[in-house]
């Protein structure tokens, strides 16, 4: 397919300029060049970025297929802007082998809509006692990780990152020590959970083990990237590492950076490990943001099924969906306030996650893969999950008014969503 974008403003290199672009087999080209036989698609005004990389997700494929395909979740990434996914290896099989790997990796290569990038786990199928194959599976995983459950032995974690130093590839971490939990935690234990009786997970169950993992990269040198932080304190430990020239970097979600703990309702939608903090968490969390303390913005787009997530706060399974709602949420939240710069989120989804985890594009610029999102900043709407394309539809952002909108997803040159206003003209 060849394609000409015109009419629009485009991201790049941390700029933003009125040009078109021009897409001829999965690259982009001169627009110099004739353009005779290019579908040509007016964009009314719309902004193009490279597309969006959400490197925490999952895909619940090959095992709970109840709960999201590769299909059904790669449908909703392409729906929320997302070229790019990162999978994560909470599966059945784990994929802690060649073997096990090559299961997830069939399904994907039949039938991923984006590309869809599979993490390693770090132990034998996500139990913390023995390490994974990580060398049998190097070449073909995006980094090394037991996300839903930190690895609790410092021995352990210390051999993971030896390994992963060896073979240059990332630790991917899911900081919680369990001995700080409190059984049947619900949510952040604050004064919100004190007034409501509900029981609380310490914070410090999430930047303890971010503090043990730091010394560690200390001694290994291993590059180490910490999922989903949540607290004021993993802030400040990750801006010190930062600080200190050790190779650590972090994401954080839409939910942390625009709810609090105050916002929850008894619902399993608001149920998510680690929990919605407190306003000086989230406020920490922004701060972090903007100083580049927090690299990337990643969804841990986590489906179950309505029976799972029915059960309110006390017994619902934690995770919930994310990939659909994540730019109109953080647009309209955070930009349309003047609290963070567009640029400043534009890098937090499309260009800092494929440098840290070394993926291509990045940049609209000739030669390059042509990966692009389109965005409508001028399409108010409502929140609805009975419309998302994922089979999840837990999301304490049901409801929520936002004003723009993904218009159209273009992956290695196809388009692979649209929902733009006007239709495209063929030349």
């Amino acid at each position: 397919m060849s394609l000409l974008l015109t009419g629009g403003t485009v991201f790049s290199n941390g700029r933003f300029e009125n040009k078109t672009v021009a897409i001829h087999q999965g690259r982009i080209v001169s627009d110099s060049l004739p353009t005779e036989g290019f579908s040509v698609i007016e964009l009314n005004d719309c902004l193009v970025v490279p597309g969006f990389v959400d490197v925490h997700v999952h895909l619940r494929e090959p095992g709970f297929s109840y709960k999201e395909t590769i299909t059904s979740g790669t449908k909703a990434a392409a729906a929320g802007g997302y070229t790019a996914v990162c999978a994560m290896p909470n599966l059945k099989p784990v994929p802690d082998s060649a073997e096990n790997l090559q299961v997830q990796l069939d399904l994907i290569r039949k039938d991923a809509r984006v590309r869809v990038y599979p993490y390693g786990a770090i132990t034998k199928g996500e139990q913390g006692e023995a390490l994974a194959d990580m060398e049998a599976m190097a070449d073909n995983v995006c980094g090394f990780s037991d996300d839903g459950r930190g690895v609790q032995s410092e021995e352990m974690m210390r051999a993971a990152m030896r390994k992963a130093k060896e073979l240059d590839k990332l630790i991917v971490a899911h900081s919680e020590d369990e001995s700080l939990l409190t059984k049947g935690w619900m949510i952040h234990d604050g004064d919100f959970a004190r007034r409501n009786g509900f029981i609380g997970n310490d914070p410090a169950s999430e930047w303890k083990q971010v503090e043990r993992d730091i010394q560690l990269v200390r001694e290994t040198g291993c590059r180490y990237h910490v999922c989903h932080i949540s607290t004021k304190e993993t802030v400040e430990l990750i801006r010190a590492a930062k600080a200190e020239g050790l190779r650590v970097t972090c994401e954080t979600g839409p939910h942390y950076l625009v709810m609090c703990d105050e916002d929850l309702q008894d619902e399993g939608r608001f149920k998510m490990n680690p929990p919605i903090r407190s306003a000086e968490d989230r406020d920490a969390l922004v701060a972090g943001l903007l100083d580049g303390t927090v690299d990337c913005i990643a969804t841990d787009h986590a489906p179950h099924s309505a029976e799972e997530k029915g059960r309110g706060l006390a017994a619902s399974l934690n995770g919930i969906v994310g990939l659909e709602t994540a730019f109109p949420i953080l647009y309209t939240n955070l930009v349309q306030t003047g609290i963070v710069p567009l640029a400043t989120i534009l890098n937090a989804l499309c260009v800092n996650p494929r440098k840290i985890f070394g993926l291509p594009g990045g940049e609209i610029a000739e030669g390059g893969i042509a990966d692009l999102t389109v965005l409508d900043l001028n399409r108010p709407h409502v929140i609805d999950s009975r419309a998302f394309q994922s089979l999840g539809r837990a999301t304490p952002f049901d409801g929520w008014g936002v004003s723009a909108a993904v218009a159209m997803t273009i992956c290695d040159g196809e388009i692979v969503y649209s929902d733009l206003q006007k239709q495209e003209e063929s030349v």
